[in-house]
């Protein structure tokens, strides 16, 4: 159910990209991104892991390649799995060429970091031949001394120009099947990187803050972070970069994009903060829920609600909601009171009510 409050923004248009078989730019769905973090030479732990992924609603997936065993085992990474894979490069121009020629849909370089203008024009003419595109990836720990000079330290201003650098070397060997990403752990800057660049060129954006830390702090920043640019219209792609595991990085970002009303679909769970007149465990009834309901292909709003006093009034802009009482409960749909049951009902009676919606 949305609000009838919510704000329909612009998004910018970029330039469309084809990665395998997932669109970006060009107005298409913002496609959510994550990347493993197992040693890609090991296939199974790897393949293991993208089916994971892909359950949870992951659109594309990328893989370090640090060696030629990680290029070649790529290969068979991608008969196994279903999304489109990117390989992840850097130092060395020669595991991109292998990367791409073990079937990789798409590949992620800095240019300024895999040697000479001989080292990119060799990646530049494979992409090239296989029309695979190159995300260009420039963060602010990796800023060049010329900018770090210039700007006096790292700026937005010189996160800015170093990756348009970049994307001008391959632009000038012909190339502009492209990508482009900036980042950094300073999330402040990295909104304004992003103004700076979007108003700049019109490749698609691939965005995230860097290094943000664990599932608690890094959703926090990556939230705060991807909705103020996200919310401006800028943005083709998105990765909320997590320590742990990545399946919580797709969550995240499901619940971000569906926050802004860029995503439809998935049951929204919303639950109050409990309060003295909590009878019942709430905490562990709401987490017990979000469980529940991660599986549900409907778009709807649930609401766990912990005062049966109030339940009812806060619960009415849900599609259905619990609310507790003193060892017992309510069971309420569209704001009206179904029936009372025990306490140990509730999550019972709810997901009845879940499993038979629309009948």
């Amino acid at each position: 159910m949305q609000s009838e409050n919510t704000q329909i923004f612009h998004r910018q248009r970029t330039k469309t990209v084809q990665i395998g078989g997932v669109t970006i730019g060009g107005g298409a769905p913002v496609a959510i991104q994550s990347m493993t973090n197992t040693r890609t030479e090991d296939v199974a732990a790897t393949v293991a892991q993208i089916h994971r992924l892909e359950q949870v609603g992951c659109e594309i997936v990328r893989c370090t390649v640090p060696t030629l065993q990680a290029a070649h085992a790529l290969g068979e990474i991608r008969k196994q799995i279903h999304i489109p894979l990117v390989a992840d490069i850097h130092f060395d121009y020669k595991m991109a060429i292998a990367a791409m020629e073990n079937g990789a849909d798409k590949i992620r370089i800095n240019p300024g970091n895999i040697g000479s203008r001989e080292n990119v024009k060799a990646v530049v003419d494979v992409a090239r031949e296989r029309n695979i595109p190159i995300r260009v990836g420039v963060n602010s720990g990796s800023l060049e001394k010329a900018l770090l000079e210039k700007y006096g330290s790292v700026t937005a201003q010189g996160i800015v120009e170093s990756a348009l650098d970049k994307v001008h070397i391959i632009e000038d060997l012909g190339y502009d099947n492209l990508v482009i990403s900036i980042k950094s752990s300073d999330v402040l800057m990295c909104v304004k990187a992003h103004e700076l660049l979007a108003a700049r060129t019109e490749y698609p954006l691939h965005v995230g803050i860097t290094e943000s830390g664990t599932v608690h702090s890094g959703n926090i920043k990556s939230a705060v972070g991807l909705g103020i640019i996200l919310h401006q219209g800028i943005g083709d792609t998105i990765r909320v970069s997590l320590t742990g595991d990545p399946v919580e990085e797709i969550k995240s970002a499901k619940l971000i994009l569906r926050t802004l009303g860029l995503r439809q679909g998935g049951i929204e769970v919303v639950s109050c903060p409990t309060c003295g007149r909590t009878k019942i465990d709430l905490i562990g009834l709401a987490t017990q829920v979000e469980k529940m309901v991660e599986d549900y292909p409907l778009d709807i709003k649930v609401a766990v609600m912990g005062c049966a006093v109030n339940g009812p009034g806060e619960a009415k802009e849900a599609d259905i909601g619990i609310a507790g009482g003193d060892g017992e409960g309510l069971l309420i749909k569209k704001g009206k009171i179904v029936r009372k049951m025990p306490e140990s009902e509730l999550l019972a009676a709810l997901k009845d009510e879940l499993d038979h919606w629309g009948e």
